[in-house]
């Protein structure tokens, strides 16, 4: 065989290079797992071999929305910090992970804050990112503006235009149980009211989803966007699964969901500008960012207050209507709790107009089954994702070097043993003193998050879900349909729960 057989170009020549290119990257590959699992500035982090070597393991539990179980089955392995993914770990430590991740960085052995994980969010439709995303100057000047709009002065002024909403819903209910549907999907009444309930305040006007009965177009785009954030992280950790939906998207053609999600930024923009340009005294969010606006220190460019808008409807929506939802299923799986919540309700009022935001905030025992309900099935169950500033940090007691993504995984901290007295019960009588739950580690549990960058509408969520369960036991008792069903179980996430329908049984309240 002559020498010039060996050219590049001729067949040998092509295998051997391909040969020689399939031989560099496994070289490559398996160096990088070696370095990943015993070299790197986390191997002494536990976690499983395929977890530390490569991110390949979560994010196809990311995809397939069983990263809950996985990260459950990881922390009772491994214990309260486990490294997940090559430059990620989660923590469970309820006594120190919170303050040590989201609390105020100050004092001299302090590092500086611990930014939020921009790869964990999409970009923003106009370069512009929300309050939950900003930069630390841009976040504190948005804070000090929206901040108004969640006071207690604002819920207060806001009250009326809750009540109508939650009172509509009631009415809806008694209307199903005139036209002869006793059983029905509790979980879609709730977020047709907490939507309509957001984009009042938002917008100035509902979905009408109470009105209508169904669901608005952007309900669904909701769900859709929220799932769709698993399933772009793991695109950008590994294209090969972008590779994989575009060709399966041949196929199996979609919506584009890009695509979608932009028409939604539109039309929020839109109705933004409508209720800008209606001068109103209405006491909604958009009143108190006006109020804002003459101040520089805390005045919003347009749109900063679009994106801010969509956040608004976001968080202030599907999470109460999750959080309203899951605390009903276990309170109809535990009869004795639900007695004990609906003798409290019904034997504090008389009538459905006695039942006000200061009302059923004297009602301890529901005000115990609505935090247990958010410790037992926390509405965000995986964590809040930051970055360890530059020079790393100790984090309940283990180093972890700068860079890294640190969380609180949600769910296993609240189902933990190392937290909590029997984690599988669900006792509201653990927040009213019972001494059988005295060790409990109640720091374990902030559904809102912790420290600056916690939750600004938590105290409308708890208003609105403590108001609107309060109503809805009032007028009826309710029943499963499925008593032998998990609905909790059957769950998968994608960020948020991706729920199925929880079916209950009407019966009106005889007075």
């Amino acid at each position: 065989m002559a020498l010039s057989d060996f050219g590049l170009s001729s067949v040998v020549g092509i295998a051997a290079s391909a040969g020689l290119f399939l031989s560099l990257v496994s070289l490559y590959t398996i160096s990088r797992l070696a370095y990943n699992n015993w070299f790197h500035p986390l191997a002494h982090i536990p976690g499983p071999i395929s977890a530390s070597a490569s991110g390949l393991t979560y994010n196809l539990h990311m995809r397939n929305g069983t990263i809950i179980p996985w990260l459950m089955d990881l922390h009772k392995k491994y214990g309260d910090v486990v490294r997940v993914n090559p430059t990620e770990v989660s923590f469970i430590s309820g006594d120190t992970a919170w303050q040590d991740i989201y609390g105020f960085r100050t004092g001299k052995n302090k590092t500086g804050a611990y930014l939020k994980d921009r790869s964990w969010f999409a970009k923003p439709v106009v370069k512009t990112y929300s309050l939950i995303v900003a930069d630390e100057p841009t976040h504190s000047r948005m804070r000090r503006n929206l901040s108004h709009a969640f006071s207690d002065k604002a819920l207060r002024d806001q009250e009326g235009i809750v009540q109508g909403f939650v009172d509509l819903l009631v009415h809806r209910l008694h209307e199903q149980v005139q036209n002869n549907v006793y059983a029905i999907d509790i979980m879609r009444w709730y977020n047709y009211t907490t939507f309509d309930i957001i984009t009042d305040l938002t917008f100035g006007e509902p979905l009408y989803c109470l009105r209508d009965k169904d669901y608005h177009p952007w309900v669904n785009m909701v769900f859709a966007s929220a799932k769709a954030i698993s399933l772009l992280v793991a695109k950008r950790n590994f294209p090969i699964f972008a590779y994989y939906d575009r060709i399966k998207g041949i196929f199996c053609p979609k919506p584009d969901a890009i695509k979608q999600r932009k028409k939604f930024f539109e039309l929020a923009t839109q109705k933004v500008t409508n209720r800008l340009e209606r001068e109103t005294m209405r006491p909604d969010f958009m009143s108190y960012v006006v109020k804002s606006q003459a101040i520089e220190a805390k005045a919003l460019t347009r749109e900063e207050i679009d994106t801010n808008a969509v956040l608004f409807l976001v968080a202030g929506s599907e999470t109460t209507a999750t959080m309203l939802s899951g605390t009903t299923y276990l309170l109809l799986k535990n009869p004795a709790v639900y007695a004990k919540l609906v003798h409290e309700i019904r034997s504090r009022f008389n009538t459905q107009s006695d039942i006000t935001f200061d009302e059923v905030n004297k009602l301890d025992y529901m005000i115990a089954c609505l935090q247990e309900g958010l410790r037992y099935y926390p509405p965000a169950p995986t964590g809040f994702p930051r970055v360890v500033p530059q020079g790393g940090d100790t984090i309940s007691g283990h180093y972890i070097p700068e860079g890294t993504s640190v969380y609180v995984s949600q769910y296993a901290a609240s189902h933990s043993e190392s937290n909590w007295t029997d984690p599988e019960a669900y006792a509201p009588e653990r927040w009213l003193g019972d001494k059988r739950y005295k060790d409990d580690k109640r720091t374990a549990i902030n559904p809102f998050s912790f420290g600056p960058r916690n939750c600004l509408g938590k105290n409308l969520a708890y208003a609105e879900m403590r108001l609107i369960l309060a109503k809805v036991l009032f007028n009826f008792d309710l029943e499963l349909v499925d008593k032998s069903a998990d609905w909790i179980k059957q769950q998968k996430v994608f960020v948020l729960w991706e729920k199925g329908s929880l079916m209950v049984k009407l019966n009106p309240v005889q007075r």
